[in-house]
């Protein structure tokens, strides 16, 4: 639930001065940002509140960033977006591996990073106003509207990036998806990052969700074939 129709932003991060601005920029946009310097702080508030979305920096003290996200992804389906100065593309494939939902290497501007919140949570809350149809294929249950997907009648935990994936996949069954296209309504047309995120995801869906038989299109993208 939003309060007074904000956002809630949790920022956790331990740089002082990028902290500051940071939360000065995302407090500009009319959200609630609590800021946490320490990783067993912000562990410690995950059983305490929810917040639209969570920012996490991965090297902090007490307690580093993936095993935040680990306790995160646990517990609730809250989007988490990655920052970190160190290797790049080591760091954005272990945030993909734990559910982040995206990745930003430092230095980056502030603006950036509102852009990608900004898509996050429109695309997180904002669309699931809008009613569409359930879709059963090969056995699994996709409810767009509530973002759930079923296996029988057991709920398969998912994150946000996969159930984006799966609703466009399934969207239109036998339709292949270009990476492009993937990309465009999973990361937003903003994105700046490899294509290799999209492979990433696919993977984890697979491992999820064995019977969906999402076909690889070598060098162009995917597709769910109906059984």
């Amino acid at each position: 639930m939003k309060v007074d129709n904000k956002y809630i932003v949790y920022l956790v991060e331990d740089e002082k001065n990028l902290a500051e601005i940071l939360k000065a920029y995302l407090t500009r946009e009319g959200w609630e940002v609590h800021h946490f310097a320490d990783g067993q702080d912000a562990y410690e508030a995950i059983n305490h509140a929810t917040p639209h979305i969570w920012i996490l920096d991965i090297m902090l003290p007490n307690m580093d960033g993936y095993q935040l996200l680990k306790a995160i992804k646990t517990k609730h389906d809250t989007p988490v977006i990655f920052i970190s100065a160190r290797d790049k593309d080591l760091d954005r494939v272990l945030g993909l591996e734990l559910g982040s939902d995206d990745y930003l290497a430092k230095p980056f501007l502030p603006e950036e990073l509102i852009i990608r919140v900004k898509r996050i949570l429109s695309r997180t809350y904002t669309s699931q106003k809008t009613e569409q149809k359930r879709i059963e294929v090969n056995g699994y249950f996709i409810d767009p509207t509530t973002r759930n997907i079923y296996d029988g009648n057991h709920l398969v935990e998912m994150t946000t990036k996969e159930l984006d994936l799966i609703i466009l996949l399934t969207s239109k069954v036998g339709k292949a998806f270009s990476r492009e296209e993937i990309i465009d309504y999973v990361w937003g047309s903003d994105y700046y990052g490899s294509e290799r995120a999209v492979d990433d995801v696919v993977r984890r869906l697979r491992k999820k969700l064995p019977r969906l038989h999402v076909e690889t299109l070598y060098g162009f993208g995917y597709r769910v074939l109906s059984s």
